[in-house]
């Protein structure tokens, strides 16, 4: 139980809903900044402006899952106004307090280490990112559907990068019957690839292996998808990018050259944020509820420490 506990959302999006659902059915106490458009009836919770005074009080603070961008915005998908977090904010915080994120951009790192506050990026757990890679490649796979004439069974497509998420959605396109190519950076991950019956590449040799393809999918947060590179896609081909903000993709030469470029972040929150939200709100409460329980055991041991024996 978070009995006791002051948690407070700052922004987020569908997913945190079923995070805030989860904290007040173990009885935290819950505010809510920058939700007041939302519609969902949300009981047991009660709403306030972004004001030093409320950070005072705070146990725990939720961000979004991308935590601020570059200057400290927030964003919130139920609110109309600005929300920048800044020093005054984040120095209002007890010592106590921890912050909750998905990822933190190096603005939010500097923040909460220049005050000294403990800064936790959920999407840096193996079980976080591999549970939400399942979302993110269903997600993947409709807007291919959508976007294309074309039947993923027996369609070309390509994956660049084999880390969470990228392995998971190569195995649904295998699975549905596509001829998958995926591109990889590490020996590791071309053995891997292979093991999975899939046909690997490194991802220096892109301009070779792009000719031809139908869908393309990105995962490397880095500028792979180059001008240079895309003059040999095909014009029927498709790009979805996976890829944090801004992609890995060139979308204003693959305009140019007419081919569809997608970029598809946060993915999760669009297509399942039920299912998303409760990744998020299982690991985040099992986190906060074993803090408690280290804190409490610290507490006693400094209440009844041990005598030694004469």
């Amino acid at each position: 139980m978070l009995t006791g506990l002051q948690v407070a959302f700052l922004g987020g999006d569908a997913r945190h809903l079923e995070i805030i659902r989860t904290c007040t059915d173990l009885d935290a106490t819950v505010v809510l900044i920058g939700f007041e458009c939302i519609h969902d009836q949300l009981k047991g919770v009660s709403h306030s402006k972004l004001t030093e005074e409320i950070f005072r009080k705070v146990d725990v603070l939720i961000l979004p899952v991308v935590g601020t961008d570059d200057h400290g915005s927030v964003e919130s998908s139920y609110s109309n106004e600005t929300l920048v977090l800044n020093e005054a904010y984040i120095g209002s915080l007890p010592q106590h307090a921890k912050v909750y994120t998905g990822i933190a951009k190096p603005y939010l790192k500097k923040l909460c280490a220049n005050h000294g506050i403990d800064l936790v990026e959920l999407f840096s757990r193996d079980d976080v990112a591999v549970y939400n890679s399942i979302p993110t490649a269903e997600g993947a796979l409709m807007m291919a559907i959508q976007n294309t004439d074309i039947t993923l069974h027996g369609s070309r497509c390509m994956v660049l990068g084999l880390g969470r998420t990228g392995l998971t959605l190569a195995g649904m396109l295998q699975r549905l019957g596509a001829q998958v190519k995926v591109g990889v950076q590490k020996p590791d991950q071309f053995a891997r690839a292979s093991e999975m019956g899939i046909q690997p590449f490194y991802t220096k040799d892109l301009y070779d292996e792009v000719v031809n393809m139908d869908i393309i999918f990105n995962t490397v947060p880095d500028h792979i998808l180059t001008a240079h590179v895309i003059t040999r896609i095909p014009h029927r081909a498709i790009i979805i990018d996976l890829a944090s903000k801004p992609g890995g993709t060139d979308f204003r030469f693959a305009e140019k050259r007419g081919i569809k470029a997608l970029l598809a972040p946060s993915l999760p929150g669009l297509v399942a944020p039920r299912t998303a939200g409760r990744i998020l709100a299982n690991t985040l409460c099992q986190l906060i509820q074993e803090e408690r329980s280290r804190n409490n055991e610290q507490d006693t041991e400094r209440m009844f420490p041990c005598i030694p024996a004469i």
